[in-house]
């Protein structure tokens, strides 16, 4: 069945289920037809019998019962009638027509009606035997029989089973068709879905699914595909930026390495000259270093392999500690530090570490001198949170949900002279705090920039 298509399944199903219904139908009628015409026979039977009976009862010898029944009989040239006495002396019996000796013999000893049928070459015959009141004159007790030939009747239902078979077979055929009209126009939302799957490529992912032109029991489909269609045309989006953005960092320390080795290489030099050239490409390949192994971390994050060790981690002295190694930095800048509040989690402590200072190396880069930076700790009942806020000038709403993004930089011409950032801070920030079970947060309003980290409780 893997092979052929859901139309055909549909359409065999359907015709598969009409064709059993239209035959048990037609076998019904064919047996309560059958039936019908039993009844009869046994009703007409009986009256026979009844007409023999008052033959018998008017007879006064064999020889009179016999005048009397061929009288009667001339009008009924399908009836057939037998009259036995007492001593199985058959005083009666049709010309050219025998009773089946097995039934007369299952029938001899019974006061009851008797009603058989049986088969001779083509014909079918239905008999009914009783008993006549007691003539001594013919013998005493007498038994009747009456038989008549179900030929026509045989005839009726051969032609009406006919019928019915053909038109069982037309019937079919027609419920077949109209099930594969019926499954094609049910189906057609699936081939434009198809249609429209087809469409998607690399560089068309804006094609949707006509989630509001289908059937209710598609629209789910239709809705999951166009979700999956969008996060696939987002993450590509990404991809594609990520991908620019990478060669452009890339492209900047392997200039710069290219030139000077070039510069160096275009005339001898003394010592010094060399010294200083490999000074200042070992701190591209650093730049590099650091860029690569950032890279590194966040690949391991996507995939599952950055797996924090578990230890408790009062957060506070983290913090201070992080205070301290700033502190240059933030003199220099002329920005006040501020702690507030107390909290404990369960978590790897340096990669925890390294996700503050990544916060607070980006609040310190972008507070105006004179500002403030200000870290506050509180335990709620589901979760422990870090806010991180400092004072500048605020972020677009535009660019809030992008700052985590892998080399995202608020500012496309990348000019900061004073930093050696790649843009992969934050992103790494927010691997370490998911790696964590925790998720991390920005708002910018009023003056101030706020990132907050929550973290579950264990």
């Amino acid at each position: 069945m893997r092979r052929f298509s859901l139309t055909t399944r549909l359409t065999a199903l359907h015709s598969g289920v009409s064709a059993a219904l239209l035959l048990g139908m037609t076998g019904i009628t064919v047996v309560a037809v059958d039936r019908h015409f039993e009844q009869l026979d046994h009703d007409t039977l009986r009256d026979k019998i009844h007409l023999v009976q008052d033959i018998v009862a008017k007879a006064s010898s064999p020889t009179d019962l016999r005048g009397r029944l061929d009288d009667a009989l001339q009008n009924h040239p399908d009836l057939f009638v037998r009259v036995d006495n007492a001593a199985d002396r058959v005083l009666y019996s049709t010309a050219s027509f025998r009773f089946p000796e097995a039934i007369v013999s299952a029938a001899a000893g019974t006061t009851a009606p008797a009603f058989s049928s049986w088969r001779d070459d083509s014909r079918e015959y239905r008999a009914l035997s009783a008993t006549a009141p007691r003539q001594p004159a013919l013998g005493g007790e007498l038994r009747v029989w009456a038989a008549v030939d179900t030929l026509h009747h045989a005839h009726f239902i051969h032609s009406l089973r006919m019928a019915l078979w053909l038109y069982a077979a037309l019937a079919a055929c027609l419920s077949g068709m109209l099930g594969w009209w019926a499954a094609r126009m049910g189906l057609a939302p699936l081939r434009a879905m198809k249609a429209r799957a087809q469409a998607v490529t690399a560089h068309k992912l804006d094609q949707r699914m006509p989630a509001e032109a289908v059937p209710v029991e598609m629209a789910d489909l239709a809705q999951s595909l166009n979700e999956m269609l969008e996060r696939l045309q987002r993450d590509f989006q990404r991809l594609s930026e990520f991908s620019s953005d990478l060669a452009h960092e890339l492209r900047t320390p392997i200039s710069n390495l290219l030139t000077q080795t070039q510069v160096a290489l275009a005339q001898p030099r003394d010592a010094a000259a060399y010294q200083d050239i490999l000074a200042s490409n070992a701190e591209e390949f650093q730049r590099l270093a650091r860029m690569v192994s950032d890279m590194l971390l966040l690949a391991k994050a996507e995939h599952g392999l950055l797996l924090p060790s578990a230890e408790d981690i009062a957060l506070a002295d983290e913090v201070r500690a992080l205070f301290d190694f700033y502190e240059a930095l933030a003199e220099e800048k002329s920005i006040r530090l501020e702690l507030s509040g107390d909290a404990q989690v369960t978590g790897d402590r340096l990669m925890l570490r390294r996700a503050i200072s990544n916060l607070l190396s980006n609040a310190l880069r972008h507070t105006s001198p004179r500002g403030r930076v200000t870290v506050s700790l509180a335990r709620t009942p589901q979760a422990v949170l870090l806010q991180l806020a400092n004072t500048g000038s605020e972020i677009s709403p535009d660019l809030l949900p992008r700052l985590f993004d892998r080399f995202f930089r608020a500012d496309k011409s990348r000019a900061h002279p004073e930093t050696e950032g790649a843009g992969l801070g934050l992103a790494i920030t927010r691997a370490i705090v998911q790696a964590h079970g925790g998720t991390v947060s920005v708002a910018s309003a009023d003056g101030w920039t706020r990132f907050t980290l929550s973290f579950p409780l264990r």
